[in-house]
């Protein structure tokens, strides 16, 4: 077996890979570790769901793999470490999902904008406009790009900053946002969108210091994972800061339970990953994982032939006379 496929694949992708490889496609043993790890043993490439760990231990049941692959975006479920250490590649095609989120960050800013309604100078409780809005994002992605061209097309202006990206990088022209620093940004967004990827340095970054700089009525839509914000801090801005609402697609588990700081915050929108769960975005995904495995497995085996054919030279100098 070349391939193993443990989550459910478009079958034009699944049978395109079929014709150039034995392919073994079996969602059903993400749900049995013991047929999983059976199966990993023959694996040169693999796809796995959000919901399998793959991590060292793990990784050390398939000798042969050479290419891990992911649909949805985020490596959270990837011991990216260890695969580095294995040699193994490990293929996430963020931009596949990248028109879907910039998509569902502007429904999502529409529905908090109107549905969460703010005090006027005449007292009366009203919504907003996107077009008026500043809207901050957090983390230059493959979204951006796509994110800033529908909000420019609303009127809004797009501001902009990424711990990883110098503010002179061409990159922030290039998606049409203007570079900021991170507390001026949280100081003059109406709207705050999270997409940065997620690294354990980051955790807590939105606390109480950033937080309570929020601009009034202050709506956020995070897409990045929940560890960034400190919990309590997020409750306290929600209930009783500037925030007005907030909208998080991707939360820790168990962070709306009781005793949790969340608990039960009316203000506090949470969806279980929809943002890039679109059936566009998982054909695109589809099929530039394939295509990449297509090519990591070619090369592998472009590698092992030449391996091969230099061993047999240097045990039969006759064999391989060269060039006279």
């Amino acid at each position: 077996m070349d391939v193993l496929i443990v989550e459910a694949l478009a079958a034009d992708v699944s049978g395109w890979l079929a014709e150039r490889y034995a392919l073994r496609l079996a969602p059903e043993i993400a749900r049995d570790p013991q047929a999983l790890r059976a199966a990993l043993e023959h694996a040169r490439a693999l796809v796995i769901p959000p919901a399998v760990a793959l991590d060292a231990q793990l990784l050390q049941l398939a000798p042969r793999l050479r290419v891990v692959g992911r649909l949805s975006p985020g490596p959270e479920n990837i011991d990216l470490a260890a695969c580095a250490r294995s040699g193994i590649e490990v293929v996430r095609p963020a931009g596949a999902s990248a028109a879907a989120e910039a998509e569902f960050i502007i429904g999502a800013l529409l529905q908090l904008l109107r549905r969460v309604p703010v005090c006027n100078a005449e007292g009366l409780r009203v919504g907003r406009e996107l077009g008026a809005a500043v809207v901050g994002v957090v983390g230059i992605t493959p979204t951006v790009k796509p994110l800033a061209q529908l909000l420019s097309a609303f009127g809004a202006r797009v501001t902009g900053y990424d711990p990883g990206v110098h503010a002179s990088d061409p990159v922030w022209q290039r998606a049409g946002v203007e570079p900021v620093s991170l507390l001026e940004l949280v100081r003059g967004s109406d709207c705050l969108c999270l997409l940065l990827g997620y690294a354990t340095r980051y955790r807590g970054l939105f606390g109480e210091r950033l937080l309570s700089e929020a601009r009034l009525n202050q709506v956020v839509v995070c897409l990045s994972h929940s560890r960034l914000f400190d919990e309590a801090a997020l409750a306290h801005a929600l209930t009783q800061g500037p925030m007005a609402a907030a909208w998080l697609d991707s939360l820790e588990p168990g962070a709306l339970d009781e005793g949790r700081p969340l608990h039960q915050v009316a203000t506090l929108q949470v969806t279980p990953r929809v943002a890039s769960s679109t059936h566009e975005s998982r054909v695109r995904s589809a099929w530039a994982v394939a295509r990449r495995i297509d090519e990591a497995l070619a090369m592998d085996a472009a590698r092992g032939n030449f391996s091969t054919t230099l061993s047999a030279a240097l045990a039969d100098p006759a064999a391989d006379p060269g060039p006279a």
